[in-house]
């Protein structure tokens, strides 16, 4: 009862979108968020707006099917502050600090070491905020306190943050006993690019293009998730053939991830064959892509009002054949990394996160579906076309590398059923329509299972066909801390495997 008087009082947003906004107080603001742990809520995104001179905190939550987007105005002398968030909602905590550094608002009580700053720019400089930018030079490198494990036979190894691969920064520091981790501690945000900024500096019409470079591996979702946000506030509604042509996009996107996640699995497993064969799997499916759609990689499918590529009946059979024949190949190599006792050694109960630990910390997406969290938006939130399209879930409960490998053959298939069965129900008529300018002091969101996990999108509207805030939110937040607490008993070396099956974004986490 108690969430439903806050939806009760809240604010449905325009377009069908499925959320609500609600304005609160300073008292009610760990009311609510209280109300929402309680109901089972997850927490999909935090971060600080201004609207008409005043600092605002909006927190995003999903319960019971619905979204809620709670706004505390934040007002005060000196530097404001608000209640804190993170012992309800653990992945919070480096919200709060991305917040501070670059919002100027901090959570009370909380962790306030820089996030995303990295001395970028002088400590009281708020990107988001501050209209003149520090002169050149002005930063100062700060000391960042990692947290210490004292003990006998206790001793630091610090990887990154440039790494041998072609992987984007990231600093991991272990401390360990022998081979064995007793902690991990992860710094990310080195790849701050600024892109939050960026979206004000863009029409509202054209920043899709930079959504779909937020993460590259997640380009569709991203972008799908923005043009939701603006369509609902536009009142569009999109071509039918053109929302099937989005669908047909986000799960080829989900499908060439999940190809290249397998190989890259089985060669930190020293199972290179896997890799090798996967490569092949996917780079086939990224040409038949190209010469169904026009592009390898859908960074510019999705537009306002619809997708910028058709499909016509030579393209959807190539296409289609090389789907099934996708699926019949990844079934053959699923029997061989299931047989194969090294592959199973490193795979079964590395890196394993409990169901109960996963609730506790807000575990999402693919790695959440492997540790007995049964959430995917397809199923539980649909929007069209995937309400009549019935997605089957995909879980486990083990919650180590193995399962997540699991999800992910599974995922394969049930994605080769899902395109099999979009090219064969397409429906004609035109894939796009015109995108009216939204009016200003509008609030919009737009919520997309991606491959890896859900990605949010809120887009606040300014004069002009403007855009006064952007936040894109990837599913990484949630996912990055959990990864500390996954690899606490392992080896070292088992670490990139651990990782590897996560697969959470740098790029996505550090805007």
């Amino acid at each position: 009862m108690p969430l439903r008087r806050w939806f009760a009082h809240a604010r449905e947003h325009p377009g069908g979108t499925g959320f609500s906004s609600l304005i609160v107080t300073h008292d009610d603001w760990r009311s609510v968020m209280e109300d929402l742990r309680a109901a089972g809520g997850r927490l999909i995104a935090l971060w600080a707006s201004r609207e008409a001179g005043v600092d605002h905190v909006r927190g995003v939550a999903l319960a019971e099917s619905r979204g809620l987007i709670a706004s505390l105005p934040v007002q005060g002398d000196g530097e404001p502050s608000y209640p804190r968030l993170d012992d309800l909602f653990p992945a919070a905590a480096r919200m709060q600090r991305a917040i501070l550094d670059l919002s100027g608002l901090r959570a009370s009580d909380a962790d306030g070491r820089p996030w995303l700053r990295h001395s970028a720019w002088p400590a009281g400089y708020r990107p988001l905020v501050d209209a003149a930018a520090p002169a050149a030079g002005s930063a100062m490198l700060d000391r960042y306190d990692f947290v210490r494990v004292e003990g006998d036979g206790v001793h630091e190894i610090a990887v990154g943050p440039v790494h041998a691969g072609t992987i984007e920064p990231g600093h991991f520091r272990f401390s360990v006993v022998g081979e064995k981790v007793l902690r991990l501690e992860e710094r990310l945000g080195y790849v701050h690019k600024g892109i939050e900024q960026r979206f004000t500096q863009l029409p509202i019409l054209e920043a899709h293009r930079l959504a779909a470079r937020v993460s590259g591996d997640s380009s569709v979702a991203y972008s799908w998730a923005y043009v939701q946000a603006l369509e609902g506030l536009a009142g569009t509604e999109v071509p039918v053939r053109g929302l099937w042509l989005r669908a047909l996009c986000l799960e080829l996107e989900r499908l060439a991830n999940h190809l290249g996640d397998l190989g890259a699995l089985g060669n930190d497993a020293g199972f290179s064959f896997g890799l090798i064969q996967f490569s092949r799997l996917k780079e086939l499916l990224l040409r038949a892509q190209q010469q169904a759609l026009g592009a390898r990689y859908l960074m510019d499918a999705i537009v306002p009002g619809g997708v910028s590529y058709n499909l016509d009946a030579l393209g959807s059979e190539g296409l289609r054949a090389r789907i099934r024949a996708v699926a019949c190949e990844v079934a053959k190599l699923r029997t061989t990394y299931d047989e194969h006792e090294g592959v199973r050694d490193r795979f079964m109960g590395a890196g394993t996160v409990s169901p109960e630990l996963a609730v506790q910390l807000g575990l999402t997406g693919l790695a959440g579906r492997a540790s007995g969290q049964p959430f995917d938006l397809r199923v539980d939130r649909p929007w069209a076309p995937y309400t009549e399209l019935a997605p089957l879930k995909c879980g486990r409960t083990e919650g180590d590398v193995a399962a997540r490998v699991a999800v992910r053959f599974d995922e394969v298939q049930e994605s080769c059923r899902l395109l099999d069965e979009i090219l064969t129900r397409m429906p004609a008529g035109p894939w796009q329509t015109v995108v009216e300018l939204p009016r200003a002091g509008l609030l919009g969101a737009g919520l997309i299972e991606g491959w890896r996990g859900p990605v949010f999108v809120a887009l606040e509207t300014g004069e002009g066909g403007t855009i006064r805030r952007c936040h894109p939110h990837d599913p990484s937040w949630q996912n990055w801390p959990v990864l500390e607490h996954a690899v606490i008993g392992n080896i070292v070396p088992d670490f990139p495997l651990i990782n590897k099956s996560f697969n959470l974004s740098y790029s996505g986490h550090d805007l």
